[in-house]
C-alpha cells in the first residue's frame, strides 16, 4: 500500500523525483497542479488503484493538467470556481462555475486541462484506475468516452465508494474493488459517446440537486427494505404525483425500478466476496427467499446469482 501526502508540492512522477514509498509512484504520473503552495494534496492507492484528495484555498487561480497511462475521475466534492475552464482533447470545453457533485472522466492517454479561481475553499479527489482494473470486468470497456462536468448520481455513488475502499488500506479487498470497478465501467458506459459534447443542460421538470442527493442517499441507506413512494416524496417535499414525475425526468425511470437496479448493484458487490453466502445476500437485501432473490436477479442481470459469482473465479 503506497500512501503519500503533501503540502507544499505535487505529487510527482517517476521522471521528475524518486519514489520514497513503492514502485507505483514510479509508474504512473498524478495530476500536475500550478502553483503547488497553496494546495494541500493527500494520496493513498496499489496495484490498479489510487485515490487522492486535493484541497483549494480560497481566493487563488489553481491548475490542474493531466495525461497519463490511466483512466482518471475527478470528484468536485464541494467549492465553487468566480471563473475557469475544463477542457479535454477532442471535446468542447466546459466554463460552468458550481461544480458541488459534478465528475471529470478523462480516459488513458487524452489530455485534460482545467483552471480555477475559487470562490470559496474547495475539494477535488482524483480517482486514477489501470485500464485493467475496468477492461477485466467489462467487454467494451475500451469504448469509454471522456465527459466534462457531468452529473451522474449513479456514478458518483459507485466511485464514493470505490474511494473509501482505496482509502481503507485493507489489502484483501481486491475482489471488491474490481466487483466495483466493473459497476463503475457499466455506469459510465451507459452514457452515448456520440452526445458527449458539451455539459448536460439541467432537465426542466426533473429534481433539483439537493432533492436527487437526498432521495438517492436514503435509498441507498434503505437497499435491504421496499421503501414507499410516499417516504421518498416527503424527503423531497413534493406530491407523489409530482415526485414520480420529476424523479422518472432526472434518472430516466421509474422510482421502483431504480430501487430494483440499486439492490442488484449492490449484490453486484456482495456476490464478488465468496465468503457472504448467496443466502445471506438475499435476506440483506429484504428477500424472504432466495429463489425470490435469484430471480430477481437474473431478471435485471441475465445471470443467476451463481453464474455472476464463477466470473471472479
Amino acid at each position: 500500500m503506497l500512501r503519500t501526502a503533501v503540502s507544499a508540492a505535487p505529487i510527482q512522477s517517476a521522471d521528475e523525483t524518486q519514489p520514497s514509498g513503492g514502485a507505483e509512484a514510479a509508474l504512473h504520473p498524478t495530476v500536475s497542479i500550478t502553483p503547488a503552495g497553496p494546495v494541500k494534496r493527500l494520496g493513498i492507492g496499489w496495484r490498479w488503484w489510487f485515490s487522492e484528495s486535493v484541497h483549494l484555498p480560497v481566493g487563488n487561480r489553481i491548475e490542474f493538467r493531466f495525461q497519463g497511462s490511466r483512466h482518471l475521475l475527478a470528484l468536485y466534492n464541494e467549492g465553487a470556481r468566480k471563473s475557469g475552464e475544463t477542457s479535454i482533447d477532442g471535446l468542447c470545453s466546459s466554463r460552468l462555475r458550481g461544480s458541488e457533485h459534478r465528475l471529470t472522466f478523462v480516459p488513458a492517454g487524452r489530455a485534460y486541462r482545467e483552471w480555477h479561481e475559487t470562490a470559496s475553499s474547495a475539494q477535488v479527489t482524483f480517482l486514477y484506475f489501470d485500464p485493467a482494473a475496468l477492461h477485466s470486468s467489462v467487454d467494451g470497456a475500451t469504448g469509454l468516452a471522456p465527459r466534462i462536468y457531468f452529473e451522474d448520481p449513479l456514478v458518483w455513488e459507485t466511485a464514493s465508494k470505490l474511494k473509501k475502499a482505496i482509502e481503507s488500506g485493507e489489502t484483501n479487498c481486491a475482489p471488491y474493488l474490481e466487483a466495483l470497478c466493473g459497476v463503475l465501467a457499466h455506469e459510465l458506459l451507459r452514457f452515448d459517446p456520440h452526445l458527449v459534447r458539451e455539459p448536460t443542460p439541467i432537465s426542466r421538470g426533473g429534481l433539483a440537486g439537493w432533492q436527487r442527493r437526498v432521495v438517492v442517499e436514503y435509498v441507498e441507506e434503505h437497499l435491504g427494505e421496499q421503501v414507499c413512494l410516499l417516504t421518498l416524496a416527503e424527503l423531497a417535499r413534493l406530491s407523489v404525483h409530482h415526485f414520480c414525475r420529476a424523479f422518472k425526468k432526472s434518472f430516466g425511470i421509474p422510482a421502483y425500478q431504480y430501487q430494483v437496479q440499486r439492490r442488484m448493484e449492490f449484490a453486484k458487490l456482495r456476490l464478488a466476496d465468496r465468503a457472504v453466502s448467496i443466502t445471506e445476500i438475499a435476506l440483506s437485501l429484504g428477500y424472504a427467499q432466495t429463489s425470490s432473490f435469484s430471480s430477481a436477479f437474473r431478471k435485471a442481470t441475465g445471470w443467476t446469482p451463481t453464474g455472476y459469482r464463477r466470473k471472479f473465479e
